[in-house]
């Protein structure tokens, strides 16, 4: 006989809700491993990324309302406090202090009291515990945006929970190191780890944790544009989610195929709005309070409001888009610390005031957007920024975009991006040759057609001999 994990009651297997306290359940509740302060959240714990990454616990944190957190966290240092004089040992009680630490978002004092943890566990040479702490170590670092330090420790964890041979706690922090390489766009090494902890579901026919691994691979095969598998995938998730009752899974589901429908392009942005606005509604009709808070809805809802105002942009609806984009935006601010989704909902303001021709607004949003990936050393998507951000001026101003023009082909030189640096050096040869530089117009032009000749790109090789002949007969000409 299983519980639930907010009223503690009996639950029959049947029950998606408690029908003693109402609360709709998480999947199964077979592992309460899974549940910790933010139990309805699947971009933090269980299914996927929302971009929906798993961010798993390997410690059961408890629920608590938060005004009772400073209470328990004041009794916790009681108990440390007597533990100490009769020379205890208190690494779980810090556990516990961690994570009631997190849920106030006081990640600082958090990641000081994993650490102690992590001394008195080390001192005790007990491994899983070691295994522990270092995870929640890496979670923390990776909310602060740390993202090197944060796979230095799931790759602790990892080492440890293989001398240890633990496999259903090493699919968690698999699946949790494969997150951070997504989000630093590390995709190879995302992918590897996604199948590592994916082959030992598979191994140790762990139906659940396979379904948990395979949603978050989605996100790379979106990347890789593997559509078939993803669809597949999504579909298979989404008949699990609905046979176990579980309405969280079921969000984060639709949100994607609704994604997938929206990357399939303008035939299938139809069945996207359906599926976003399906998932939309579920989330709505669940009762705001203790257990499923705002905060919760915002996490389940940011994505979903984006790919409403992508769709709402694609018809030029551009009012309903800049209400659905500033409503993610509220989302992200309201639980995000790291701000990398909300350089996402940034750049896509940026779109819409571009398309409505208010190029002051669209600078504006693209350069904050551009500051959060300079911030966090995104430096593929800071120079695609600059590069935006220079045609953008194209319009208005040519000595910024010149600007811009140079300050992009500096980063992707740096990143041997040769495509980029072709594309960056034909169009200020462009920009120049409209001056009337042809000097400098001449120079670039040279230069790009050098670059789209070790490209092998024959169609452009040609055109741009023919702008190099004709700037060169033009000046000729002026003698």
């Amino acid at each position: 006989m299983k519980n639930c994990p907010y009223c503690k009651k009996p639950l029959q297997e049947h029950w998606s809700y408690c029908q003693h306290c109402n609360k709709p359940l998480i999947v199964n509740l077979q592992d309460q491993r899974f549940l910790d302060s933010d139990i309805p959240d699947f971009h933090v714990e269980p299914y996927s990324n929302l971009d929906l990454k798993a961010n798993e616990r390997l410690y059961d944190f408890n629920l608590v309302q938060e005004k009772e957190i400073d209470f328990n966290i004041q009794k916790i240092d009681n108990l440390i406090d007597n533990k100490i004089k009769l020379g205890e040992q208190v690494g779980h009680l810090l556990f516990e202090k961690s994570g009631l630490l997190f849920s106030k978002k006081d990640y600082t004092l958090a990641l000081k009291t994993l650490e102690n943890a992590l001394n008195i566990f080390t001192e005790d040479n007990d491994l899983l515990n070691c295994s522990i702490a270092h995870n929640e170590i890496g979670l923390i670092q990776e909310e602060l945006g740390f993202y090197e330090n944060s796979i230095y420790n799931f790759e602790k964890s990892i080492e440890y929970l293989d001398t240890i041979n633990d496999s259903n706690k090493l699919i968690k922090v698999y699946n949790n190191l494969a997150n951070v390489y997504y989000l630093i766009k590390d995709i190879e090494h995302s992918f590897e780890y996604y199948n590592k902890a994916l082959t030992l579901t598979e191994k140790t026919n762990s139906i659940k944790e396979e379904i948990k691994t395979s949603s978050n691979l989605v996100d790379i095969l979106f990347l890789l544009k593997d559509y078939d598998k993803t669809d597949k995938i999504l579909r298979r998730n989404l008949d699990y989610f609905k046979q176990i009752g579980d309405p969280y899974g079921s969000i984060i589901t639709l949100t994607k195929i609704g994604k997938l429908h929206y990357l399939l392009g303008p035939d299938n942005y139809i069945p996207s709005f359906q599926v976003l606005s399906e998932a939309l509604e579920i989330i709505n009709k669940i009762e705001i309070g203790t257990y499923f808070t705002s905060e919760h809805k915002a996490k389940l809802e940011w994505e979903i409001l984006l790919y409403l105002g992508k769709l709402s942009l694609s018809e030029n609806k551009y009012n309903e888009a800049e209400n659905y984009f500033f409503q993610s935006l509220g989302s992200i601010r309201l639980v995000e610390t790291s701000q990398i989704n909300e350089s996402i909902v940034l750049e896509n303001l940026g779109k819409l005031f571009e398309a409505k021709e208010d190029y002051k607004r669209s600078i504006d949003y693209y350069n904050l957007a551009g500051e959060i990936h300079y911030k966090f050393g995104d430096d593929l998507n800071y120079a695609e920024l600059k590069y935006k951000l220079a045609q953008l001026y194209l319009k208005i101003d040519d000595s910024e975009s010149i600007k811009y023009f140079e300050e992009a082909l500096d980063i992707f030189t740096d990143l041997n991006y040769v495509k980029k640096i072709a594309e960056i050096t034909h169009e200020l040869g462009d920009v120049y040759a409209n001056k009337e530089i042809k000097e400098l117009a001449l120079s670039y032009f040279q230069k790009a057609k050098d670059f789209y000749r070790d490209l092998n790109d024959e169609y452009k090789t040609k055109l741009l001999t023919e702008k190099i002949n004709s700037l060169t007969d033009s000046s000729n000409n002026s003698f």
